[in-house]
């Protein structure tokens, strides 16, 4: 029999659209599972990335150092007014009325700065700390970005500790090999 008429035998045969049917199935099934099965599907934890990161360490450190000075300014204005109202205290008796007015207003207009000053340095101190905090993000982002490009993943999903992932294979755990390059990387940055 050549292969011809094996073919027509096979066609012709009224059992051939269910094996047919049956093989596609099959075929189909095979590459779900296959789908399934590979490691398309991976996942880094976002919380442990950032703490890992060198850069954060340093960024922090500076940041750190900055607010201190900062709150040191802060902490310098409030001893210096809290002294002027201790001699307020102690003259008060020896003062005429319009000076213990004068005297009352200069301290009360010496608080309101004070205070616009250290409102002013929180929030100076919170944006900076946005700053940093996005930089951070940002390399993070870009690295895992181009990690995912070079080695083939179509998605890696970033767990936080909310609840987003709530199991995962620890085949799928890509954090500890992207935080060993991203630090690697930010190294040869310094």
């Amino acid at each position: 029999m050549n292969k011809l008429e094996f073919l027509k035998g096979i066609l012709g045969n009224k059992n051939t659209p269910w094996i047919l049917g049956l093989l596609a199935f099959l075929i189909s099934i095979f590459g779900l599972f296959k789908s399934y099965n590979s490691s398309e599907l991976v996942y880094v934890d976002v919380n442990k990335l950032i703490q890992g990161y060198s850069r954060t360490k340093t960024a922090k450190a500076e940041f750190d150092k900055k607010a201190t000075a900062m709150k040191g300014n802060i902490d310098s204005l409030v001893g210096k007014w809290q002294n002027e109202l201790k001699n307020y205290e102690k003259e008060r008796a020896s003062l005429s009325a319009n000076e213990l007015k004068l005297k009352q207003e200069l301290l009360a207009n010496k608080q309101q700065q004070i205070n616009g000053y250290q409102e002013a340095i929180q929030k100076q101190i919170q944006e900076e700390d946005k700053k940093i905090t996005q930089t951070v993000i940002n390399d993070i982002n870009d690295y895992v970005k181009e990690y995912g490009k070079n080695h083939g993943y179509k998605i890696i999903f970033g767990a936080s500790g909310g609840g987003n992932i709530m199991y995962a294979a620890e085949v799928a755990d890509l954090t500890e090999d992207i935080l060993k390059g991203l630090n690697a990387e930010y190294d040869k940055k310094k």
